[in-house]
């Protein structure tokens, strides 16, 4: 029976794509961003705990007590930011859910949705779904920088919201201090809402410090604040997520959770709530556990014909292959995992429109030094 797609320029990711490749080739996978090393145990006893102790039925739809008051918590520590924990977050099944929940609880069919590009590829199908246009601004193609008069003359009397993302992927670029009272600034006065994906807020170098909206009461006022744990703790096919948003925003977005999930898995509410309260340690020194991955990365690079790009957080490396191929991005990550046995992924499918001639791929160094070292034996080869 024919049909029209709501969504006719989705197929399927290039994540799958990639990884279904690499697993064909044999090859190492620096494409996917999964770690390839252990939980942390705690988490790990945490989790089994909670099963023993009977938590396997639905939590709360808005998240386990104890782990809206541990994130509350958290807020406060990290940011300064006094968040109540009863209607101002929602927990979610991963990040993803979280923003698409944040893009259906304010915008409406015929609004429009101010992307920068390269942009996180779930963003999009969500706006699509909900009838409206992203209206794609393009980050500068060396530095991945916004252009904040870009954006102010993208707006248009139909903009409704505003999707940020810092550190960025996949560029692993950071807003600073300025670029967030630039933000402000522009939003100041208008009815236009804001997402902010902060999943990679731990993961930060060089002392720099992550410039959370909720630092920024003017701008949280109007802020779906998302963030995910599996990011965080090492364990991204758990699927827990969360958003930060005033009451009003909470509450339209509380509306969509329900019907969409309802309620994510319990057990693990209960482990990550124990987690933060008892080990802050842990997100506290991710940074500098990152850190140490990335810089041994980069050192093994150099002595490739890849030329590392400056990575101030996040997990992904992006490589300039122009010295080892003219190949556009797609077909070249194919060719390396073909032919070189290495998996990445391209960057033009972040993009409405690929910056013309751009020869970037991105790695993920998230993983243990074995794998990394494979990697390294093989692209010396290039």
């Amino acid at each position: 029976m024919p049909f029209e797609t709501k969504l006719p320029k989705v197929g399927t990711t290039i994540f799958t794509v990639m990884s279904q490749l690499a697993a064909e080739h044999g090859a190492v996978n620096l494409g996917q961003g999964f770690p390839d090393f252990a939980v942390p145990q705690r988490l790990v006893d945490e989790l089994a705990g909670a099963m023993r102790a009977g938590h396997n039925q639905y939590a709360p739809m808005t998240g386990v007590p104890a782990l809206r008051q541990a994130i509350a918590a958290k807020a406060l520590r990290c940011y300064g930011a006094q968040v109540n924990a009863d209607i101002e977050i929602t927990v979610t099944s991963g990040a993803t859910e979280a923003i698409f929940n944040a893009i259906h609880a304010v915008v409406r069919p015929g609004e429009e949705v101010i992307v920068l590009d390269p942009a996180y590829d779930c963003y999009e199908p969500a706006i699509d779904l909900a009838g409206a246009k992203a209206v794609h601004v393009a980050l500068d193609p060396q530095t991945f920088a916004v252009d904040w008069q870009k954006v102010q003359d993208a707006i248009t009397p139909r903009t409704r919201l505003l999707m940020i993302n810092s550190p960025h992927n996949p560029s692993g670029a950071m807003l600073g201090e300025d670029d967030l009272r630039q933000l402000a600034g522009i939003l100041s006065g208008t009815d236009i809402f804001l997402v902010s994906d902060e999943v990679y807020e731990h993961i930060v170098f060089d002392g720099r410090r992550h410039e959370s909206v909720l630092r920024y009461p003017e701008l949280a006022a109007r802020a779906f604040v998302v963030s995910s744990f599996g990011k965080t703790y090492h364990c991204t096919g758990w699927k827990i997520g969360y958003a930060i948003a005033p009451p009003a925003l909470s509450a339209e977005f509380r509306k969509v959770h329900q019907y969409n999930t309802f309620t994510s898995f319990s057990p693990a509410q209960y482990a990550f709530a124990a987690m933060i309260r008892d080990e802050p340690e842990h997100y506290e020194q991710l940074g500098a556990f990152y850190q140490a991955k990335r810089d041994r990365f980069r050192e093994q690079l150099l002595a490739t014909k890849l030329k590392p790009l400056p990575v101030p957080g996040g997990y992904f490396q992006l490589v300039d292959y122009s010295a080892v191929s003219d190949l556009p991005d797609a077909e070249f990550v194919k060719w390396l995992t073909v032919e070189h046995g290495v998996t990445a992924i391209p960057l033009s499918p972040f993009y409405e429109s690929p910056p013309s001639g751009q020869r970037l791929a991105r790695l993920c160094f998230a993983k243990n030094d074995a794998t990394m070292d494979a990697a390294i034996e093989r692209l010396l080869k290039l």
